[in-house]
């Protein structure tokens, strides 16, 4: 591509493609594709999906694997935020970050490192080059090649049963279908604050484009966006402040768990102020500073860059909603019944356009039952889905099920068990101790009902608990299964031996004590 090609491209002004090197110039050809020509439409569609991110993607590959005739429509990037601005570079920026922390705290395992340093062009050098050999498998290419009729373009409902296209070169397209989904997600919402356009804050969808570490940063907002990237940028050398209007950070998550995280977090140098407002922001010059209402002050925190981590709006706009006779709503999304079918009986929605639980897996598990229920009149629920989530901070924070707050606003009684990562083997050699698995069943049984694991792999160990309540498998059958030693795997199963204790009543044990006393 030439210097007069890049000018020229489609994505040059992107935030989320800066700078146009060649790894987000190879992204850019896999994801919008700077000579694509849309193709013909192939006369009515079993499907016609908006949105190329996961809940779109999913959904067109699988229903044109099973011999749907299948479009799929993407104005801006394929592969959606998770691959662009979320979790692949997210996750490369947090992979980084832990190299960082190792070596830094290599000492404490006799291994000493002397003058580490961190180039953070090269870790976002690194993130853009993983992304771009990740693109390929979200690539517009690819899905033609599974039997998709890919447009590149924005689409709108001009009638109850067609899709209007406007390509890139202003050609348009008429789709007619059978039935269609909308999956267009969602992006950072604009807080409303005065002076926030003044300082031109940093969201997901900008702060992957960066290529100089700042040396002070502050961070809006304790939730997983935020935690994490405070954590990771800490780690690589930002002095970061990070702002929560709760008295801790993560405050939808165990509350015990929560405060082990925010412990790691201090512990690797960002300072918190909780129980905070942000009143407004002003630029002086180069500095951005972020004026914040807390009990007994008002306090300037002043930073270099400021990344709010907060708020999501739907993408409801420019697509005829109202011509069909969707109901939506510019904060919630589209509204959707527990089979993900909108108000217009054959315009269904999945991902996080319609859901509250903004997750990958999500999406790609509600895209799965739109599928069945579009093609093959299914009545899968969305209702059913056992949905865990994790944060990857350090340690992970990884939930699924019900909250003890949330099993009593329902009427549930609980049984709760924990097990402390210091009584777990391997979580002592490898010198992570600070964490537990939680496991909280109805009372009097080992029906698991929610569970929470604080550790460094807490994403991972949450799928055991997560595939035994998808099963009906109680704590007691994780119990006597039989886990590798050592691993920390092994919090899981020693939760389950916990709930067997329970089984030997006094009575049961006055009966063993007998039955061996008759065997001598």
């Amino acid at each position: 591509m030439s210097i007069v090609d890049q000018f020229q491209h489609p994505l040059a002004a992107s935030p989320e493609l800066q700078p146009l090197d060649e790894h987000n110039q190879k992204l850019a050809e896999h994801v919008h594709p700077s000579d694509w020509i849309n193709p013909t439409p192939a006369g009515r569609y079993n499907l016609v999906v908006i949105g190329a991110g996961t809940a779109g993607l999913v959904t067109a590959a699988g229903a044109a694997g099973l011999g749907a005739k299948v479009a799929l429509i993407e104005r801006n990037l394929m592969g959606g935020d998770c691959l662009n601005v979320g979790c692949v570079p997210s996750k490369a920026i947090i992979s980084a970050a832990r190299t960082a922390a190792t070596v830094r705290d290599a000492g404490s395992h006799g291994v000493h490192v002397d003058g580490y340093r961190v180039d953070f062009a090269e870790v976002m050098q690194r993130l853009r080059q993983l992304r771009a050999d990740i693109g390929p498998h979200d690539s517009a290419k690819r899905f033609t090649e599974l039997g998709v009729d890919v447009f590149i373009g924005s689409g709108q409902f001009v009638a109850d049963d067609h899709i209007e296209v406007r390509g890139d070169d202003g050609s348009i397209s008429k789709l007619s279908f059978k039935r269609a989904v909308i999956a267009t997600g969602a992006r950072a919402a604009k807080l409303p604050i005065p002076g926030i356009e003044e300082v031109q804050p940093l969201t997901n969808e900008s702060l992957f484009s960066l290529t100089t570490l700042p040396p002070r940063l502050t961070v809006i907002g304790g939730g997983p966006i935020g935690s994490e990237m405070a954590q990771a940028f800490a780690r690589l050398g930002s002095d970061v402040t990070q702002i929560e209007q709760a008295d801790h950070i993560l405050a939808r998550e165990d509350g015990d768990a929560a405060k082990v995280v925010q412990q790691r977090m201090t512990e690797d140098g960002v300072r918190f102020i909780l129980n905070a407002k942000v009143v407004r922001f002003e630029q002086r010059g180069d500095e951005k500073v972020t004026i914040v209402q807390t009990d007994d002050e008002v306090r300037e925190v002043v930073a270099d860059e400021i990344l709010v981590g907060i708020g999501r709006t739907p993408n409801v706009d420019g697509m005829g909603l109202d011509k069909v006779g969707v109901t939506y709503d510019s904060k919630q999304g589209v509204k959707v019944n527990d089979q993900m079918q909108t108000t217009h009986p054959r315009i269904y929605a999945a991902g996080d356009i319609a859901s509250r639980m903004k997750f990958t897996h999500a999406a790609d598990f509600q895209a799965r039952l739109v599928i069945g229920n579009t093609l093959f009149k299914g009545r899968g629920r969305a209702s059913k889905l056992v949905i865990p989530w994790s944060t990857y901070t350090s340690p992970e924070l990884a939930h699924v099920g019900l909250l003890p707050e949330e099993a009593a606003r329902q009427g549930i009684d609980l049984d709760t068990y924990t097990q402390d990562l210091s009584g777990v083997d391997r979580a002592i050699l490898e010198g992570h101790t600070d964490g537990f698995a939680r496991v909280h069943v109805r009372k009097g049984t080992d029906r698991i009902v929610g569970a929470t694991v604080v550790a460094e792999n807490a994403g991972d160990l949450i799928a055991e608990i997560t595939l035994a309540m998808s099963n009906g498998l109680g704590l007691a059958k994780i119990g006597s299964s039989i886990h590798p030693y050592p691993t920390t795997g092994d919090v899981v199963r020693k939760l389950g031996d916990q709930y067997n204790k329970t089984r030997l009543t006094p009575r049961v044990a006055a009966l063993f004590r007998k039955w061996l006393a008759w065997t001598r």
